[in-house]
């Protein structure tokens, strides 16, 4: 996948954690094969346009391709010693 700059984003580009996880839950539920697609995420999330629900769904894309090319460090938290020390669970 060839990286491509992100969109410009504006003073209304901040997204909430309540509207990031409705806006990846919606991804799950109204797959492209969905009618209005972007229309039933944008209303799902609440709050924003279908521009703006296309502008996050190409961040995504790109924070995929970095994770994916290992250009993204991981959480301290999620190391294997971390892990041991509490049986195997990660701690919140």
């Amino acid at each position: 996948m060839a990286s491509r700059p992100l969109p410009s984003t504006g003073p209304s580009s901040t997204w909430t954690a309540k509207q990031n996880k409705m806006f990846e839950n919606s991804l799950a539920i109204y797959n492209k094969e969905t009618p209005d697609h972007w229309h039933n995420i944008a209303k799902a999330v609440g709050g924003r346009t279908v521009e703006e629900i296309k502008i996050q769904y190409e961040i995504l894309l790109y924070d995929v391709t970095l994770i994916e090319a290992d250009k993204v460090p991981h959480p301290t938290c999620w190391n294997s010693e971390a892990a041991t020390e509490n049986d195997g669970e990660l701690m919140s």
